[in-house]
């Protein structure tokens, strides 16, 4: 089944919200009015109310069944209860006074509703920096239990093949215990989209066959990465070819469970990453979806500047199936 079909069933009548701080934004619009149509998710829009409402009229968008609030005119009773909940959150890294400054930006605000469990999960990042969205998200809603770092993966889909590459996104040059992390979070989420996790850390080296700190680090991750999920399989450090096709794969490794038939790619630093799923998508043909955010409390999703209203549909069904 296609994956979106998978997840629709999956969310569908789960009474699933999700809030979208950029109201202003025709394309963010456009996917809350067919997600709530499709009864997929229940959509909450940030934004003035008259600009939200102008920007759906010219667009012939239809907001009917779509919740704006207008978080710059809120009662005060219900400012108060965020401005806590913020304060208590930082521990003493955040006083009223900055509490309520965060709450005027838009990100900030959807950030703390999810926070405190009256939304399940956000997407925003049409019209902002990365950073502006991860950085609330990691200052209040934090990362897991046992998670130090978050991550970001794209599920690499084309006809029934379907595949999930991380870091493309966040961490410039993990280390080896956070390459470790990333490759077991990575494995966690494949599961989520119906991907058998095979989670192969890669390389310019297999098993061995060059020398160098680089190689050294993947080797390193792996090792931790099996210690931390003994259950998972997992395995490195190898080439992209021999974790791929199962011909390379049993010269290269003989007895590994994950080569030649890896599911999960681990990409040593961001810089591979990121060019591996643009050739992938460019070269390949593949479909490319997220970034998803991986390690994070509760679902927070990133969009790309140049999503178009299409992206924007299938980051938030993503997103409310991370929310289950």
């Amino acid at each position: 089944m296609d994956l979106f079909e998978s997840l629709k069933q999956k969310i569908s009548g789960k009474n699933i919200s999700i809030v979208f701080p950029e109201g202003d934004d025709v394309r963010i619009l456009g996917a809350a009015s067919r997600l709530a149509k499709d009864g997929l998710v229940n959509p909450v829009i940030l934004g003035a109310t008259d600009t939200v409402q102008k920007v759906a009229k010219d667009a012939d968008i239809d907001l009917s069944d779509v919740e704006i609030i207008d978080y710059l005119n809120q009662p005060a009773d219900q400012i108060d209860e965020m401005v806590a909940a913020i304060v208590e959150r930082r521990k003493g890294k955040t006083d009223e006074a900055q509490a309520r400054e965060w709450l005027k930006d838009p990100n900030y605000f959807g950030t703390t509703l999810v926070y405190m469990n009256k939304i399940n999960g956000m997407v925003s990042g049409a019209n902002h920096p990365t950073g502006d969205t991860v950085r609330p998200a990691l200052q209040i809603i934090k990362t897991k239990p046992g998670v130090k770092l978050i991550s970001g993966a794209f599920i690499m889909q084309k006809g029934d093949e379907r595949h999930l590459f991380a870091d493309c996104a966040i961490n410039l040059d993990p280390d080896a215990s956070a390459l470790a992390e990333i490759a077991v979070e990575s494995g966690k989420v494949a599961k989520t989209f119906d991907i058998d996790p095979k989670v192969a850390l890669l390389s310019f080296s297999t098993k061995g066959s060059a020398k160098g700190d680089m190689v050294t680090k993947v080797q390193e991750a792996t090792k931790l990465a099996q210690e931390q999920a003994p259950d998972m399989a997992i395995d490195g450090e190898m080439q992209f070819d021999a974790a791929f096709v199962p011909s390379v794969g049993e010269r290269k490794a003989p007895g590994s469970k994950v080569a030649g038939h890896a599911t999960v790619f681990v990409f040593p630093e961001l810089q591979s990453g990121n060019i591996g799923y643009k050739i992938a998508q460019r070269f390949g043909g593949f479909e490319a979806i997220g970034p998803i955010l991986q390690g994070l409390n509760k679902p927070v999703s990133d969009l790309s500047r140049g999503s178009n209203e299409e992206d924007v549909y299938k980051v938030s069904i993503i997103t409310a199936a991370q929310a289950l």
